[in-house]
């Protein structure tokens, strides 16, 4: 991916071989071969490596049927939170790769779109149980990162509190130009662009997840005015705060 990716609704994916470097918010991980994960597509997440040149699925579950699936509470709240749920069970991959090939068919048949559908769910609920009674997230590693990477992921840890890019280009000891430039030549995008991006990712998950106001919401996720606020979410999205959150809820 070229920059980085965000959509509401939930993510499933899984590798039948080879591995896949994720950039997930502030965080870089690799998923090994042959895990199922599971995350809120609202979390901003980008591909940034890859181990074989490996096909892969990927499913998407909208984000009011998910909640109305009635999934362990633990679970959701983990995936609400921007955790990256993973399911290392070896005795799952088998037939993952098998539903997943099925999946692929069936969503686009109407008569079998509610079975695959059933399967999904049932397949995301014996992932959350096995959670649950483990206690914990199967945790990822996090992986040594670029100067690139490095730039975003301080971006995604500040961008709640006011800065500069030249705050930005100090933390990686980089000319704040020159940082720019290597960062847009990357991610297709300015630091500020980026910036802006995150604020409003933050303050969708807030509009959708809380029953915070516009205007707590909006210096919540770092802006100065409300103004601002409204005609950043407004750019970004195509709507105002508040339609958005009618049109989600």
């Amino acid at each position: 991916m070229s920059r980085q990716d965000r959509h509401n609704e939930i993510e499933i994916n899984f590798f039948p071989s080879g591995e896949m470097t994720y950039l997930f918010h502030d965080r870089k991980i690799i998923v090994p071969k042959r895990h199922l994960i599971a995350f809120w597509g609202l979390i901003p997440h980008q591909i940034v490596g890859y181990k074989e040149c490996s096909p892969y699925y990927v499913c998407t579950i909208p984000f009011s049927l998910f909640l109305s699936w009635n999934l362990p509470s633990g679970f959701v709240d983990m995936i609400l939170k921007g955790n990256v749920m993973t399911d290392e069970n070896d005795e799952f991959a088998a037939h993952d790769e098998f539903m997943f090939e099925h999946w692929v068919n069936d969503i686009l048949q109407p008569n079998l779109r509610e079975v695959a559908t059933m399967e999904i769910r049932a397949r995301l609920t014996r992932m959350a149980n096995r959670v649950a009674e483990e206690g914990s997230n199967v945790a990822l590693k996090d992986y040594e990162t670029n100067i690139v990477e490095q730039i975003a992921i301080y971006i995604v840890r500040n961008y709640q509190n006011p800065f500069k890019v030249a705050d930005v280009g100090k933390s990686v000891g980089l000319h704040p130009d020159y940082a720019n430039a290597v960062f847009r030549k990357t991610f297709g995008c300015t630091i500020y662009e980026y910036l802006l991006s995150e604020r409003i990712a933050h303050a969708q998950r807030l509009l959708l997840t809380t029953s915070l106001g516009v205007t707590e919401v909006a210096f919540n996720c770092g802006f100065n005015s409300v103004s601002s606020f409204n005609a950043a979410f407004l750019k970004i999205t195509g709507c105002t705060p508040r339609d958005f959150r009618k049109r989600n809820k």
